[in-house]
This record gives C-alpha cells, structure tokens and sequence, in this order.
C-alpha cells in the first residue's frame, strides 16, 4: 500500500496514506471533511464512501463503512 490522490470527478478531494494494515482517508475538501481521519480497505472503498456522502450529505453515517456505524 502506498499514498494515493483520491479524486472524483477530477477534482482531487483527498489522499489515502497507509496505516497499519488499512488506508487512513485525508480531506482536503470540505465537502468530503467528514471522512477525514476515517479507514479503509481499498482507495475503491474511499472513492464509494465519497460517493455516497456527495449524494446525500445530510446523511453522512451513510458514507461510513460498516464498522465504523456501529461508533458514530
């Protein structure tokens, strides 16, 4: 695992860095801001998350993955 601009709809929204075994996400968007700091399995997985929070901000635990519902 290495760093990684994530970008969608080619605007670079954040970076994916390893931590441990798993990506730390980095917002560098306000409108993915609450993803900061979150983990993942894959850049796809980030790249689905941002997707579904873009969709429907107001329903941000959405865009969590399912681990990470259960702590919110």
């Amino acid at each position: 695992m290495q760093k990684q601009v994530i970008e969608i709809g080619g605007e670079a929204v954040g970076v994916v860095v390893p931590d441990e075994d798993r990506l730390k996400f980095v917002a560098v968007k306000y409108s993915v801001w609450d993803l900061d700091s979150q983990r993942f399995s894959s850049a796809e997985e980030v790249r689905a998350a941002i997707r579904r929070l873009l969709s429907n901000p107001s329903a941000a635990t959405r865009a969590l993955p399912p681990e990470r519902i259960a702590a919110a």
